[in-house]
């Protein structure tokens, strides 16, 4: 089962943050209680000090008053004085100094009040600053909230993908189990191809050529003509095993890459297919050419295939050209979204001139048993195009085939060229 703990760390995560966004809240909170207690405090300071205020207005009416029975009671000493000359001097002295200390008291309680209303619009500002600071903390907490709500629904989100995760292990797990089994049929299907198959069919080709070279004047025309039909049957059986043993070993085979030139390996396919080249007139074309890092064997596999085939399918009464070029090229000159702009590749174009196949055909050429045409016209098991795309798979590449009826068929093959062909990040 694969790993699943970044998953898992994602949801212990967003429940550590979760748990110190709650704290935040709890901060929060005792703050705006604090603030709210401070402005309670403040507004009990300013009714003491407005208590004050009113307290200081009344004694100031109670001293104008006094100061008015004072100035009565300096009237009375003024006309005591007219009487009393000598009294006169003294009293006035105290008037005078009696009327400077009033004027002092005045003026201290004219600070007195002017203090009283500089508290007061300091404690009006406040109130508006602890209003602000409710209604902040008021959208801070409807935030949270909010956030609260979103990392649950995340949460619940990681739950349910981690439990899809969790299926989807298994499945892979039931898959492997099941290509396990497949492959162990594959091996059991190849041995029996390469054994119990092959060698009671060597026994019937065997006796079949022996029948129609000794025993031919004792057949009649019609016993000569149906031992020939056996014949090609068993050789078209014989191809097919071959064929499916091929295909077989591209699935097992080990990915050994090695530093090749396409040119040598086509060389070689061409000394191969020689006596079909030269029966077909056939032309082929090498032009560019370039040295990757490929499986060789297949490689040549591939190139073998792709030539035989173009010499299969050569246009009746016309030499066959082939056309093969390679080159390596950056993926952002190449027209096909399945390639990495910034990543470098082998690129190979196979073209002939044969009878071509219509567009539609363009798939389901590559898939196995897959034939355009009658047996009777064309020979062959309609595995060779299979086994090209598995030898392109393999090279982590992908093959295009495209063509119009009696117009030629053109194969385009791409596949990274770096220091591991099977890293799946040559594609984009």
């Amino acid at each position: 089962m694969e790993n699943i703990k970044p998953d898992s760390d994602e949801l212990i995560i967003a429940y550590r943050e979760l748990a110190s966004q709650e704290k935040e809240i709890a901060k929060l909170t005792v703050e705006l209680g604090i603030a709210n207690k401070e402005l309670v405090f403040q507004k009990e300071e300013r009714g003491k000090r407005a208590a004050e205020l009113g307290i200081a207005n009344k004694e100031l009416a109670f001293q104008k008053e006094e100061k008015g029975k004072r100035a009565a009671e300096l009237g009375i000493a003024n006309i005591e004085l007219a009487f009393q000359d000598n009294e006169k001097g003294k009293r006035a002295a105290e008037l005078g100094i009696a009327n400077i200390e009033l004027a002092f008291q005045d003026d201290e309680k004219g600070k007195r009040a002017a203090e009283l209303g500089i508290a007061n619009i300091e404690l009006a500002f406040q109130d508006d600053e602890k209003g602000k600071r409710a209604a902040e903390l008021g959208i801070a907490n409807k935030e949270l909230i909010f956030q609260n709500e979103e990392k649950e629904k995340r949460a619940a989100e990681l739950i349910i993908a981690n439990k899809e995760l969790l299926f989807q292990n298994e499945e892979k797990e039931k898959r492997a189990s099941e290509l396990l089994i497949a492959n162990k049929e594959l091996l059991a299907f190849t041995y029996i191809s390469s054994h119990d198959l092959q060698e009671p069919l060597r026994k019937i080709q065997t006796f079949v050529t022996i029948i129609l070279e000794k025993e031919a004047q004792n057949l009649s025309e019609n016993g000569r003509y149906n031992f020939g039909r056996m014949q090609l049957a068993a050789g078209r059986m014989q191809q097919l095993i071959d064929d499916l043993l091929a295909f077989s070993r591209i699935n097992a085979t080990e990915l050994e890459f090695e530093k090749a030139e396409l040119n040598a390996i086509i060389e070689e396919v061409k000394t191969e297919l020689k006596d079909t080249i030269q029966e077909k007139q056939a032309t082929v074309e090498v032009g560019e050419s370039c040295t990757v890092n490929i499986i060789a064997f297949q490689f040549r596999q591939l190139m073998y295939n792709l030539i035989s085939n173009a010499l299969k399918f050569s246009t009746p009464g016309m030499p066959s050209h082939i056309i093969i070029r390679s080159r390596i090229v950056k993926g952002n000159e190449l027209i096909n979204k399945k390639l990495s702009p910034q990543k470098n590749y082998c690129h190979i174009t196979v073209e002939d001139n044969g009878i071509g196949f219509e567009s539609h055909f363009s798939e389901r050429i590559f898939g196995v048993f897959q034939k355009l045409h009658s047996k009777d016209v064309y020979g062959g098991t309609g595995i060779g195009l299979a086994i090209v795309k598995k030898i392109v798979e393999n090279h982590n590449g992908i093959i295009i085939a495209t063509s119009e009826l009696n117009k030629g068929a053109t194969f385009d093959i791409y596949f990274p060229n770096g220091k591991n062909q099977t890293d799946d990040t040559f594609f984009a």
